[in-house]
């Protein structure tokens, strides 16, 4: 089923890379074609130059018109807007890879652009202009030819041997085992060169294992080995899809915001322009995946019910009787069941509401135990906000209604206090982050939505290992 929908990603992306006959009104309103420009033997070779060095952009996979002989100006106009799309939006599109995807994305004038770059014989100029200008774009940029320079050997970076590493044990695979531990957050203190397999370690990787449906038993076999080992070839991938979602990006996010990157379970808080504030979130598990949304906040609720969505109804509910709706402070209202205002409740003492068709919003939960794993997709496609009466309180303050707010909690039941400005969220999906050295590193993928995004992208699948999760609850 996946590799279908991924083909027909591509088949679209291919017909869409394809159209790029566009027009444009000049100064004058008159309509220049894209068959009009005329190309110079300077911009010409401007253009093979930049694409010569697409690599470090990750698009070294893909195949453009004009890296071969053809020198006609209107082959060389559509390659020119086919790299130049690439670069300001991204060379696939993520509506046609996700069912959903709603976050703002840029939407250059590219032909007008093309033309000016043309007249001033600035094209390389203008091209370079296109992808993003962020620290986290240029550093995965360099990272991913640091890669290329190696030519990506695809051999894993731990070694797979018969025998496994057991508790106690002293092997040389320990210290690159350690390293990607603490990549991926399961080990917060690496034993350097030591090469003995920790107690430490043998808890770390329990944790893993647990998370990916294998026996928890500490002894790292083939599949854990496989979870943790990535190859050079895996991790420019990996490098070469977090430039692309980059560039889906709008390059002038809102400066007061909110993002959350599923992938990795993390909110950040943006006020101004800076990140004044970033806590853990809980997310969609596989299957109930939280999607790729731009929907902002419009009012805060104190004290919120939860009028159980038809779907959790059917599955969850089905065969409980009131006794157990009692127990839980729930009840039939108008044909649905309701879960009243209190500590207990699945949204717990607060709700974000959002503005989207979805019905996705933040909110709180009495389930604090889950901030504490590591894979934090765990919930129904919500997101879960880490202390969110605080971070509520924060939000009221910033936007002067925090007496409001305040009053609100009080009242015990159910209250809304809007918002006198919308604030911006973005639900992004990003399996890259940085460490405190500010190098890339390469966490899990738990939705295995990056294959379809580095098929877009040219690349031979990889292997991807999806979470494995069993201990959600019946919250949202």
């Amino acid at each position: 089923m996946r590799t279908n929908a991924i083909a027909a990603s591509i088949m679209a992306l291919a017909v869409t890379l394809a159209g790029c006959e566009q027009t444009s009104a000049d100064a004058n309103g008159q309509t220049v074609g894209a068959s009009q420009l005329r190309w110079s033997s300077s911009s010409a070779r401007q253009l093979r130059n930049a694409l010569d060095q697409r690599a470090m952009h990750g698009l070294d996979h893909l195949t453009f018109a004009a890296d071969g002989a053809s020198q006609a100006d209107e082959a060389l106009t559509q390659e020119a807007l086919r790299y130049a799309r690439a670069l300001a939006q991204g060379a696939a599109s993520p509506e046609e890879l996700f069912e959903i995807y709603t976050i703002r994305r840029p939407h250059p004038d590219l032909l007008q652009g093309l033309r000016q770059a043309l007249a001033e014989d600035k094209l390389d100029n203008w091209l370079n202009s296109l992808a993003p200008q962020s620290d986290a774009y240029r550093r995965l940029s360099q990272a991913y030819k640091d890669l290329k320079a190696k030519k990506a050997a695809p051999a894993p970076q731990i070694p797979l041997k018969d025998d496994p590493v057991e508790p106690g044990d002293s092997d040389p695979r320990v210290p690159a085992i350690a390293r990607q531990l603490a990549a991926s957050d399961y080990l917060s203190n690496t034993p350097g060169s030591v090469d003995r397999y920790t107690p430490d370690m043998v808890r770390a990787v329990k944790r893993m294992q647990a998370d990916y449906g294998i026996r928890p038993d500490g002894i790292i076999g083939k599949d854990a080995l496989e979870i943790l080992n990535l190859s050079d070839a895996d991790r420019a991938r990996a490098l070469a899809v977090a430039m692309e979602r980059l560039r889906w990006l709008d390059r002038n996010p809102p400066a007061t915001r909110i993002d959350v990157n599923t992938a990795a379970g993390q909110l950040t808080y943006w006020r101004n322009g800076k990140a004044v504030d970033t806590r853990k979130a809980i997310v969609g598990e596989p299957g109930k995946e939280t999607p790729q949304l731009g929907s902002p906040i419009y009012r805060l609720v104190a004290n919120p019910t939860w009028t159980i969505p038809r779907s959790i109804q059917e599955k969850e509910f089905a065969g409980k009787d009131r006794a157990y709706l009692h127990s839980h402070n729930m009840a039939w209202q108008d044909g649905w069941i309701v879960q009243q205002s209190g500590p207990d409740n699945a949204l717990g003492l607060v709700k974000f509401d959002m503005k989207n068709d979805h019905a996705i919003y933040l909110h709180d939960t009495p389930a604090k135990s889950l901030f504490d794993q590591v894979q934090r997709q765990r919930s129904h496609g919500c997101v879960r906000v880490e202390d969110a009466p605080g971070f509520a309180e924060m939000l009221a303050r910033d936007e002067g209604v925090l007496d409001q707010w305040r009053k609100a909690r009080e009242k015990g039941e159910e209250t809304f206090v809007s918002l006198p400005r919308e604030i911006p969220v973005r639900l992004l999906y990003q399996t890259v982050l940085f460490d405190a050295g500010g190098e890339p590193v390469v966490r899990a993928d738990p939705y295995g939505w990056n294959d379809r995004v580095a098929a877009a992208l040219g690349f031979a699948p990889g292997n991807s290992h999806l979470l494995r999760t069993s201990n959600s609850d019946v919250g949202p």
